[in-house]
């Protein structure tokens, strides 16, 4: 029985980053009909109720966390990364974008040493300078007068807003905090804020197609409700390290996905900087995977 489980378990963490992976495609191609805000907002407010109804159906608390932990965190999460990620795609491929997005576990490990006093220690080192040669490789600095630099920027950005929510998730999480509880108010708060900036920077620039109609049911339900509970189930039968592995699938399935369905074929430079980042997160990776790896855990998210 427990064989069976691990099996499931891994086949649960492959299907989960082939969700993830293959949604950048999905969200590229919802853009076509409505502004990057404003999916942004649509995307996080339409999973929240598909999150409460997990909760209502777990029987688990309704109760609104604590704010002074709950707002930043929205704000952090939902608002800065997502409202970044389709700012960024409406600039730049989706591969590049996936790339430069989960470059999420270098900024994670930068800030846990200054502010959780988590040193950089073994593997973590290498990683950091893969990363940045890479990084530097796809911005490609000696071309930059010519180089659109909107989409780079806001993916760099939504990296960091992502690690910065999980710093602050860390930190100042209320004991006994339900994740799925968070998760829910947090995507509600921060979907507010997405919403009211929207349509005050954009408007209400969106037209329901079936192709927008399916990338918002894509996004609720696969990409939410289907997505927890296949990381929770792996979460309970795999170390954290090992579950993590979606985290590093993820973005490498994005660019094959936007390679084959949209034609985003990389070019030399991105190609060797991309190689580059995913070393780097295949580093990480590989020290979570070490025994006694205390280092801060990744939040569950596309």
């Amino acid at each position: 029985m427990r064989s069976r489980e691990t099996t499931l378990a891994f086949a649960s963490i492959f299907l989960l980053a082939l969700i993830w992976g293959y949604n950048w495609v999905v969200m590229k191609v919802a853009l076509q009909d409505s502004a990057p805000l404003l999916f942004a907002a649509l995307r996080v407010l339409f999973s929240a109720p598909i999150l409460l109804l997990f909760l209502l159906l777990q029987k688990r608390s309704l109760a609104l966390p604590p704010l002074r932990y709950i707002l930043p965190y929205g704000l952090l999460q939902s608002t800065g990364f997502v409202g970044a990620t389709l700012l960024a795609l409406e600039y730049a491929g989706a591969g590049k974008t996936a790339i430069l997005v989960y470059m999420m576990p270098i900024w994670l490990m930068l800030f846990a040493w200054p502010v959780l006093g988590e040193r950089l220690h073994g593997l973590q080192i290498p990683a950091l300078v893969l990363a940045l040669i890479g990084l530097l490789i796809i911005l490609e600095p000696w071309k930059a007068e010519s180089a659109p630099w909107q989409g780079p920027f806001f993916a760099i950005l939504s990296g960091i807003s992502w690690a910065a929510s999980a710093i602050w998730h860390k930190r100042y999480v209320p004991q006994g905090q339900d994740l799925i509880n968070a998760t829910f108010w947090q995507a509600s708060i921060g979907g507010v804020v997405l919403l009211f900036g929207a349509l005050l920077l954009e408007g209400w620039r969106v037209h329901w197609t079936a192709p927008f109609v399916a990338a918002l049911a894509y996004n609720a339900i696969p990409g939410t409700a289907l997505a927890y509970v296949l990381w929770l189930f792996a979460l309970r039968h795999l170390p954290s390290g090992v579950a993590g592995i979606a985290t590093l699938l993820a973005p490498l399935i994005g660019v094959f996905a936007a390679w084959l369905q949209l034609g985003e074929q990389p070019d030399i430079w991105e190609g060797i900087g991309m190689a580059g980042i995913f070393s780097a997160l295949f580093l990480v990776s590989w020290q979570h995977l070490q025994p006694k790896e205390h280092s801060t855990a990744l939040p569950a998210q596309e």
